[in-house]
């Protein structure tokens, strides 16, 4: 497919002009507001595809857009969204915007955009659906609804929603709470609980940190890939650049801890790889030499701090000896020692942890290690350190239990909202044919996926840019930093709004539920949300339940079967999957490895030679969860005992450009958990590796592209 046939910008004349061939009939619509031709004003708005919260800038002018009105497809003149970039006033993007955000445009304008009222008329999961007006759905969800109210059964309603920060989430708690319901399940596998809990254990605050990298002289990262995926890249990336280059004279130095090399260990000056599961251990070593070894020659201001690092930790710190550390993690005492030395010399210096060293079963540990070591550097708090967004705590539903999903096999009115958990929970879980057994399913979903397949009715959203869009973001500011913006441009289909649905739907109920709000203007515009039992708010530092001690993490799968490491990894490009039916994003080659379009698995070169792989070759990786075959690509920056796989990729239904596409790693994991939050330990899984066959062409290297098709990548 052309990209002209992607955002159909057609030069066409006359008010009600038959275009295309007779197969396809475009009729040409009158404009539904006042145009100035070739006239570009700029618009906020949100970025939706992930929970930084960054706030964009929409150039907006006039176009020809595809669009169904009442049923008929056709052609209209509109004044629509063509560019976004970061908001310059923004505290988060600061005017920057990653790849995904640029590529958040293509949601409006994607061919396979539901763009009406759609109720299942052939079997489940099959796809297939009719059009319908907006009167029918909506009475049609409403008769479930009272049928649940009428044999006083309100607790058999679920709702499954994407996390957010932003009035959306409260809508939906308020609606169920009134509705008499459970809260929502707003699940996320690789969401950061297990650092939240630490941070309200170690400083009172139930939320994400933001690190003030612009004052740093020394930043020691732990597994957290915070330029590419983890927490606020935009913002992140922002300071980093203040902290390398943004200071005359000074540049900041930079040490990445991880077992697999990601987009930030790539940019560090020192890459540090150790065991899966040991990085607390090295935190602590570390802290340990700032208390009792040469190092204590740091400022006297942190010698406080430094001896209440450790003493939460069973023994202290006097374990953690540079050779223990060693012993346990794979880096070399004299190592150890030299980060130590540079870290009491080289001040302010500040710790960062997420990611892998979090989705262990002795994460909690290791999140605790690290706050400990960043307390030892005085860095709480302080110019160059760990920071909390004021206001910013968590609100919404608690922490999901180990198996959220588990009350869906009694539900018998499900509503989804953004959510595909077919596609992102564990295998063992079985959450498809627990939705699949749900006797009815509403979906606000803009696009077919995996999950909004199984629903009897889908009553489409707008896309952000024509929607009210409101965002309060958790970390990447030292100040509080809210965004609410009104519609960028009008709808281009006959989609509605999420929020003045649920309200219309509310009102229109038997038995009324009253919600605060009146239309989505409002509920954007609402300050503060309604004080409900679910939010989480901001605590007192508290001691940890018990002194945590390091304990080896543990892993699904026997080591002598199942031999390697299986690290999934959040795509720079598609995250958790969300944003695979993007094609901008699948044809962006992936900074590591350049491969695009494809799903891959990366292996050591060391390991790839024992098994006689070569780059493309397919491999069968297994665990007790099942088996994938996807190609292989030799990647130097991971450890021998370690396989890793991109998620994002795997899709059984996602539009066009995702479905059927690649594999997905998530399938592979166990549902294994870090035993405080239940967070699932998405890195504990082990997997054997079995070459399957030569190289097929399903691995599409960007360098190859070049060499085969050089004039479609000319420089221009």
């Amino acid at each position: 497919m052309e990209r002209r046939d992607f955002i159909k910008l057609t030069a066409v004349t006359g008010t009600s002009a038959a275009l295309g061939n007779p197969e396809h009939q475009l009729i040409r619509f009158v404009p539904e507001e006042d145009i100035i031709p070739g006239i570009a004003a700029w618009k906020p708005s949100v970025c939706p595809v992930c929970s930084a919260g960054c706030a964009v800038n929409a150039r907006v002018m006039d176009a020809d857009i595809e669009t169904v009105r009442n049923g008929q497809r056709g052609v209209v003149r509109m004044n629509v969204a063509k560019k976004l970039e970061g908001l310059p006033k923004d505290p988060i993007s600061r005017g920057g915007l990653c790849a995904r955000g640029q590529a958040a445009i293509q949601i409006t304008y994607h061919p396979d955009r539901i763009a009406q009222p759609l109720k299942r008329e052939g079997a489940r999961g099959t796809g297939q659906f009719k059009a319908i007006g907006w009167d029918e759905a909506i009475a049609e969800l409403v008769s479930k609804l009272d049928a649940l109210a009428a044999s006083n059964d309100q607790k058999s309603l679920a709702i499954v929603a994407r996390p957010r920060r932003s009035r959306r989430s409260e809508l939906l708690a308020e609606f169920a709470r009134r509705f008499g319901g459970p809260p929502p399940i707003a699940f996320d596998l690789f969401g950061d609980d297990v650092l939240r809990r630490a941070n309200a254990i170690s400083f009172g605050h139930d939320q994400l940190p933001t690190f003030d990298l612009a004052q740093a002289r020394y930043l020691i990262g732990f597994g957290a890939d915070f330029l590419g995926t983890w927490n606020s890249p935009v913002a992140q990336n922002a300071a980093y650049g203040e902290m390398r280059q943004g200071r005359p004279g000074i540049r900041g130095r930079f040490v990445q801890v991880e077992s697999r090399m990601t987009t930030t260990g790539a940019s560090a000056d020192e890459w540090i790889p150790v065991k899966p599961g040991t990085e607390g251990v090295l935190a602590l070593g570390l802290v340990h030499l700032m208390n009792r070894g040469p190092e204590r020659t740091a400022p006297q201001a942190a010698a406080a701090s430094r001896a209440d690092a450790a003493r939460p930790f069973q023994g202290g710190d006097d374990e953690y000896t540079p050779q223990r550390v060693e012993q346990i993690t794979g880096v070399p005492a004299k190592r150890v020692e030299r980060i130590a030395k540079e870290l009491a010399e080289l001040r302010p210096a500040v710790a960062i942890v997420g990611g892998p060293p979090l989705a262990h079963t002795n994460a909690m540990f290791t999140a605790l290690a690290v706050n400990a070591l960043n307390t030892a550097l005085g860095s709480v708090n302080q110019p160059g350190g760990i920071f909390f967004t004021p206001g910013a705590a968590i609100q919404g539903p608690a922490p999901s239990p180990q198996t959220p999903y588990t009350s869906l096999g009694t539900a018998k009115v499900l509503l989804i909202d953004d959510a595909n958990p077919v596609y992102t929970s564990p295998t063992a879980w079985k959450v498809k044919d627990a939705i699949a057994n749900i006797p009815f399913i509403a979906s606000f979903a803009s696009f077919v996926d995996d999950t909004s397949v199984f629903a009897d009715l889908i009553l489409p959203d707008h896309s952000f840019l024509e929607s009210w869009v409101q965002s309060s973001a958790e970390s990447g500011s030292l100040e509080a930093a809210s965004t609410v913006a009104e519609p960028v441009m009008k709808p281009i289909h006959n989609t509605r709004a999420t929020p003045e649905v649920l309200i219309e739907v509310a009102g229109k109920l038997k038995a009324p539920v009253s919600l605060p709000w009146k239309d989505a203007e409002e509920l954007a515009k609402s300050a503060q949300p309604p004080a409900t039992s679910n939010q989480r708010p901001a605590t007192s530092p508290r001691p940890p339940a018990s002194s945590p001690r390091f304990e080896e993490p543990r892993f699904d799968g026997d080591a002598a079967q199942y031999p390697f490491h299986f690290l999934p990894y959040l795509s720079p490009a598609f995250g958790d999957g969300s944003s695979a039916h993007l094609p901008w994003l699948q044809e962006m080659p992936d900074a590591m490895t350049s491969a695009m379009w494809s799903s891959w698995v990366e292996m050591n070169p060391q390991t790839a030679q024992k098994l006689k792989v070569r780059d493309g070759d397919l491999v069968d990786l297994t665990s007790t969860q099942g088996t994938l075959r996807v190609p292989a690509v030799i990647f130097p920056g991971i450890a021998p005992d370690i396989v890793a796989m991109p998620v994002g990729q795997g899709h059984e239904h996602f539009t066009r450009y995702a479905s059927g596409r690649g594999a997905n790693a998530i399938s592979l994991i166990a549902p294994i958990a870090e035993p405080e939050t239940g967070a699932v330990a998405w890195a504990a899984t082990r997997v054997k590796v079995a070459r399957a066959a030569d190289a097929n062409g399903t691995l599409i290297l960007f360098a190859a592209e070049m060499r085969e098709r050089p004039h479609e990548y000319k420089v221009r």
